[in-house]
């Protein structure tokens, strides 16, 4: 095997660069190297590039967000073995610390958010992922690579929105934000049994993609009618059950709590770019719950069960596929949603 590879990384500037690297190589026990087959491009990569994610290292390979097939492990790992077909868990961690035996592994005492932030990521043709046991999935032989392209990162971001809300059956529940965290919330919501899903979102086209997909039951276009008014018609005058906020933009927080019930649970997992305002005397007397926090994907094996038996499917988020060696123009369409382009299969030979 060629000792080299291509990998995307990116520098202070802001500036991207598909360059040359050595195949990364085993450091420590717990690690397994992985052959990319597929990887994907993230709002967070994004983040990283214009410099909004502090913790980010420059010079690093880009991307958390993959599937492949192991091609060698670390003495200490035990649930896997060169020829395994694998998703990738976008964080890192323990499985041992305080945090992670609370389930709270963004949170991990000897991890986080590492792959394509503190170490080389994914964006390349391989990658060495710590702890391997932790932050690898086997996959069933009847889910392919792009079925759980997703698993470990959007769509258990989706699946924790859902889960934060503690949707119960017959459940109203508001996403805010069509777009793939969004879509995926939507569709774990569906599991958990909520009675009426509905999508707001400005970009009619995302919208249209939550109706043909059947993960919503309403859609909402708060640039065009009141969100407020409209979710109280839906829901006898109360307002929504729970909240998902997946926009992040500039008034979805404040419309989150608005359309809320009282007693409601409002989960915001979007990334905000700005300091949001609490306004608790406008909210006084609505004692609503919000939580909030980056994603604590420990459900992947759960999540990959219900791919398999197509309770959950992902695949419609792939609006295009392009080879690693076009990947900076794949960044281009991704950023500026080109074609209404909803997430980016990146490819390998």
């Amino acid at each position: 095997m060629n000792n080299k590879m291509k990998a995307l990384i990116w520098k202070k500037d802001g500036s991207i660069h598909l360059i040359e690297k050595d195949i990364p190589k085993i450091q420590h026990p717990d690690d397994a190297i992985v052959k990319v087959t597929l990887s994907s491009i993230c709002t967070s990569d994004l983040h990283i590039i214009h410099n909004a994610v502090p913790q980010a290292i420059p010079e690093t390979t880009l991307g958390h967000e993959f599937v492949g097939e192991v091609i060698e492990t670390g003495k200490n790992v035990k649930k896997l073995k060169a020829g395994d077909r694998v998703a990738a868990n976008c964080e890192t961690f323990c499985g041992k610390c305080f945090f992670c035996k609370r389930g709270y592994i963004n949170n991990c005492e000897h991890g986080g958010w590492y792959l394509g932030c503190k170490i080389d990521g994914c964006q390349a043709e391989y990658v060495r992922v710590p702890y391997a046991d932790n932050g690898l999935n086997k996959l069933p032989e009847s889910v392919s690579y792009e079925n759980a392209l997703f698993v470990g990162d959007i769509l258990s971001s989706g699946y924790f929105g859902a889960e934060l809300c503690e949707i119960k059956k017959g459940d109203t529940v508001a996403v805010i934000g069509a777009g793939p965290v969004g879509l995926c919330a939507m569709a774990c919501a569906r599991v958990m049994e909520a009675e009426k899903i509905v999508a707001l979102d400005i970009d009619d086209s995302r919208l249209e993609v939550a109706k043909k997909e059947s993960l919503s039951d309403f859609i909402i276009n708060p640039s065009k009618i009141n969100a407020e008014e409209a979710i109280k018609d839906l829901t006898s005058s109360r307002g929504a059950d729970c909240v998902i906020e997946a926009a992040g933009g500039e008034n979805t927080f404040e419309t989150a709590w608005k359309i809320a019930r009282p007693n409601a649970i409002v989960a915001l997992v979007a990334m905000y770019e700005k300091n949001q305002i609490l306004p608790l005397p406008e909210m006084y007397g609505k004692n609503l719950i919000f939580k909030t926090g980056g994603v604590d994907a420990v459900h992947c094996e759960k999540l990959i069960k219900l791919i398999e038996e197509e309770k959950i499917s992902t695949d419609f988020l792939i609006s295009k596929k392009i080879p690693l060696e076009n990947i900076k123009h794949a960044y281009e369409l991704f950023e500026n949603k080109a074609d209404n382009c909803l997430k980016i299969a990146v490819t390998y030979n």
